[in-house]
């Protein structure tokens, strides 16, 4: 923000509280920091509900987190119990198939929730400065989402969790001289087997909880430069903000009110409906599926993996999809940030939305002629996007001069 914030909790020993709330918070102000952290933190007036999936984000990995810990009290990692054991947690313990299926379902919408997140952060340019950290940890958390939600996938021992795991473990053996002892390592054995299951179980929880500290860190960037708006302007006084309480919180609040209304009905009716039917076939590393996909939230990463005719080049192609996000925001060459006021910049955005959505439906079709064609032109857009439009645009477009949040909002009554 381009004003100061001082708290108080930093500077004055002596609490407003008394009794022993006030003891306690005089000689570790958790109370005082919370407050003001997380009810009276300043945020743009000018907010609007893209900026609610970051905690409804946050809420489904508490959910993802909290259904994990029951499921893990039941799941045992062998190749030998492991399809046994989920299929008793369905079947036998109480509400287990609730729980099961919560757990699934949130993977799924987690990710929703974080494509909207990103897309958000892309559209108003809240990975430009001062913001490139926040945005660095919100991509390093993307980073290991994907990464744990592939292990958890794996958990079941279904036919599509043991192929799925054998062709993504496969891509290791592609890298150059460690590329072969990686694989080892991550399998524990010459093949997806008992080890591996042990072993994923294992990195499952361990990256589930990095996420946890990373939204730390991310929440913690945030709080130091505040949020981003659809102006893209940082506020000119206090009566450009609100306190997040209970503004923001209400706001929030009936997002996702919204949003776990769908999350119920999928839940209920729909359960399966993002999964597939194979998981619920014992893993047979004699019977290979007659089409091997991953989850839906991978299929366009999967498309670029496919679009590349060797198989060294898919594998850097895949990472590089990712890795070229972490250096966007130094891509962009604008300077001004939303756009709201960038009409060029504006429609590549949407393009490269909309090409996300193709590369989606391509990842969940064969590799014939027609559907890698159109994958590599998906992919080419991809990198063309960030190599080359990003630093491009920047340089040649001329932006609308943004408006301050005050105005925003006064033209929106209006």
């Amino acid at each position: 923000m381009s004003f100061n914030d001082p708290h108080g909790y930093k500077k004055n020993l002596s609490s407003p509280y008394t009794g022993v709330k006030g003891w306690i918070d005089s000689r570790l102000p958790l109370i005082r920091m919370m407050e003001a952290e997380y009810l009276k933190f300043p945020v743009p007036k000018s907010l609007n509900y893209f900026w609610s999936f970051g905690g409804i984000a946050m809420f489904c990995l508490i959910g993802l987190i909290l259904s994990g810990i029951f499921l893990g009290m039941h799941y045992k990692p062998s190749a030998a119990e492991a399809f046994n054991s989920v299929e008793r947690i369905m079947r036998d313990v109480q509400f287990g198939w609730l729980v099961r299926y919560l757990h699934m379902n949130l993977a799924s919408f987690f990710f929703i929730a974080t494509y909207i997140h990103i897309f958000r952060a892309l559209y108003f340019g809240s990975y430009k400065a001062p913001r490139e950290l926040v945005f660095i940890f919100g991509m390093l958390m993307f980073l290991l989402m994907m990464g744990t939600a592939f292990l958890g996938y794996t958990l079941p021992w279904g036919q599509m969790s043991y192929w799925g795991a054998t062709v993504i473990t496969n891509l290791f053996s592609a890298i150059p001289v460690v590329g072969d002892s990686i694989l080892l390592t991550l399998l524990g054995d010459f093949t997806v087997s008992d080890a591996t299951v042990n072993r994923f179980y294992v990195l499952h929880w361990l990256l589930a909880f990095a996420i946890v500290g990373l939204v730390v860190f991310h929440v913690i960037t945030l709080h130091m430069t505040g949020s981003n708006n659809p102006t893209g302007m940082e506020p000119q006084n206090w009566d450009e903000t609100l306190s997040f309480h209970p503004y923001m919180t209400i706001k929030d609040t009936k997002a996702m009110v919204l949003f776990f209304i769908l999350v119920a009905f999928i839940l209920f009716y729909y359960p399966n409906i993002m999964g597939h039917s194979d998981n619920y076939i014992r893993a047979n590393a004699l019977v290979t599926p007659a089409h091997i996909v991953p989850e839906w939230y991978f299929l366009p990463f999967y498309a670029i993996l496919r679009a590349i005719p060797d198989k060294l080049g898919g594998v850097l192609a895949m990472f590089g999809s990712i890795a070229v996000l972490f250096i966007l925001p130094w891509l962009d060459t604008s300077k001004v940030r939303s756009c709201l006021y960038r009409p060029i910049w504006r429609i590549c955005v949407l393009l490269f939305a909309l090409n996300f959505f193709v590369l989606m439906y391509m990842g969940a079709k064969p590799a014939s002629d027609i559907y890698v064609l159109i994958s590599r032109i998906g992919t080419a857009y991809w990198f063309l996007f960030f190599l080359v439009l990003a630093p491009l645009v920047g340089y040649l477009e001329t932006p609308r001069q943004p408006v301050t949040i005050s105005n925003y909002i006064r033209d929106k009554k209006a």
